[in-house]
């Protein structure tokens, strides 16, 4: 048989984390560390993989406030509710992905990213994170409800829908980003929310001619916006 489309074949190598193709994550378990991964997010596999739920561990839910930072919950292994992992472990080879999003693997070094929850596909288990809140953020969907501030070191693969626009925030200067556009941020950011105009249609999400809220961003980092105003294609639960 002849057809470009068996020109796709799988990538060879033992780079841990890698990407088959812009939509398609590669990732090689040698055995020993594990990897965590979005719920449903594995499309093929080689080898002799196991796949399991992961349990966050408990622990009780606590605020503290800060007037323009987001509030912060105590730090540990514990998602947003959004946050639906499991564990992939053995020796082989696992494809993620996720309704044909765009994926970038991100290495971090002792940075503090802020990720929404559900634009994460993959991370190392050696990556803490906490969950935060945007202050006003109950009033909309996505970014104002689930983010997480990972940190320490390993990989992260997030999720676009379509190629982002990275932009970089300097002291002395706002940047501003549609709330339900924006993938994540810079958690060293000061970030606020704010309604976008003063019909009162605005605290409704989509649906008017109105902008609605938008997060405003100043202090030294980046800024992570996608080119759609929709939060990533969640996975829908059999019935």
């Amino acid at each position: 048989m002849h057809s470009p489309l068996l020109d796709h074949t799988a990538l060879t190598g033992e780079e841990r984390f890698a990407l088959q193709n812009p939509q398609l994550l590669r990732v090689v378990l040698d055995g020993r560390a594990e990897v965590l991964a979005r719920s449903g997010a594995m499309v093929a596999h080689t080898g002799r993989v196991q796949f399991t739920e992961w349990t966050p561990p408990g622990g009780r839910r606590r605020n503290r406030q800060n007037q323009q930072n987001p509030q912060q919950h105590p730090p540990g292994r514990r998602p947003a509710p959004a946050l639906d992992l499991m564990r992939c472990a053995g020796t082989g080879t696992v494809y993620l992905a996720n309704l044909a999003q765009h994926l970038h693997i991100l290495e971090l070094s002792r940075e503090r990213l802020t990720i929404t929850s559900s634009y994460v596909l993959a991370l190392d288990t050696g990556i803490d994170w906490q969950a935060v809140d945007v202050e006003g953020g109950e009033r909309i969907s996505g970014v104002g409800r689930h983010s997480l501030e990972l940190s320490g070191s390993g990989t992260l693969v997030v999720m676009t829908s379509g190629r982002p626009l990275v932009m970089p925030v300097r002291q002395g200067e706002y940047v501003y980003a549609d709330a339900d556009a924006v993938v994540g941020w810079s958690s060293a950011l000061d970030v606020q929310l704010q309604a976008q105009s003063t019909n009162t249609e605005a605290w409704r999400r989509r649906g008017t001619a109105t902008e609605g809220w938008e997060l405003s961003f100043t202090g030294d980092g980046f800024v992570i916006v996608q080119p759609s105003e929709l939060l990533a294609p969640q996975r829908v639960p059999l019935r």
